[in-house]
């Protein structure tokens, strides 16, 4: 059943799918396709689980519609936990224990580990992208809560590159073993480069259209895919179409490899 884009009932030609499932690896996963999940927690609301341990992703990312009165009263996260929630657009209620944030479109939220996150929609809908991670504690550092929108934040040059913008949505500190990002790229614009490296990414495309090369396959990605890639998956994007390609995603930072 694709409930996010209503593919209900009988199909009207072959079953086919653009998913792409590459254990350990990559992936990249379609609107098309996607199911409910039942969470402990959450009421009124259709989640869908995206990245997990089990596809290779040392993270779990969400995608979540809250519906009228929809909410978490219960709290997500707990005790080792950190929390991220991205307001794609809607309009709700976040708390991080018992400080209250009001998110719209664009606003965000992080709880560091042991801060539970508690929800309510204001909006008739709501969607959100949710993220948890077992945080990696460094002694004498620790993470704080953040919450913003990201229309108070600069757009900066990325790369020496001045038709593609990043924002920066978590401080860049100890403290933090993981930011959010925001990149853009104006039509026609790419990376500089093939990306290798040993970090990972789950990313949900916010606008536009692109081909992604994701371990050396060009791929044709659009608004609303969500990518995961593994560590030293190769990685690298060209917007095309019309309008801007930009999405969010996460990265871990500022820790040493555990051997």
């Amino acid at each position: 059943m694709g409930y996010i884009n209503n593919n209900l009932g009988y199909p009207k030609d072959l079953l086919s799918s653009r998913a792409i499932i590459k254990r350990q690896n990559f992936a990249l996963i379609p609107p098309d396709g996607l199911v409910k999940n039942s969470l402990p927690g959450f009421e009124n609301c259709d989640i869908t689980i995206l990245a997990t341990p089990k596809l290779g992703a040392s993270f779990v990312d969400y995608l979540v519609t809250m519906h009228k009165d929809g909410n978490n009263q219960h709290g997500f996260g707990g005790e080792g936990i950190e929390i991220f929630v991205y307001v794609i657009d809607g309009d709700i209620t976040a708390k991080a224990d018992n400080e209250s944030f009001q998110l719209k479109t664009g606003g965000y939220l992080y709880c560091p580990a042991g801060v539970k996150l508690y929800l309510q929609n204001h909006h008739s809908t709501s969607r959100l992208f949710l993220y948890k991670r077992r945080y990696v504690p460094l002694p004498g550092y620790q993470a704080r809560v953040i919450a913003n929108n990201i229309s108070h934040l600069p757009f900066i040059q990325y790369e020496d590159m001045d038709n593609v913008w990043v924002q920066d949505l978590l401080p860049k500190e100890l403290g933090f073993d993981m930011n959010f990002h925001i990149l853009t790229f104006m039509p026609g614009a790419s990376h500089g480069y093939i990306e290798t490296h040993v970090q990972e990414h789950g990313a949900y495309l916010l606008s536009g259209e692109g081909i992604y090369n994701l371990d050396n396959e060009w791929i044709p990605v659009k608004k609303d895919d969500y990518l995961f890639m593994g560590a030293y998956s190769l990685q690298a994007c060209y917007a095309v179409g019309k309008t801007p390609l930009s999405y969010i995603y996460s990265k871990d930072c500022h820790r040493d490899v555990e051997i």
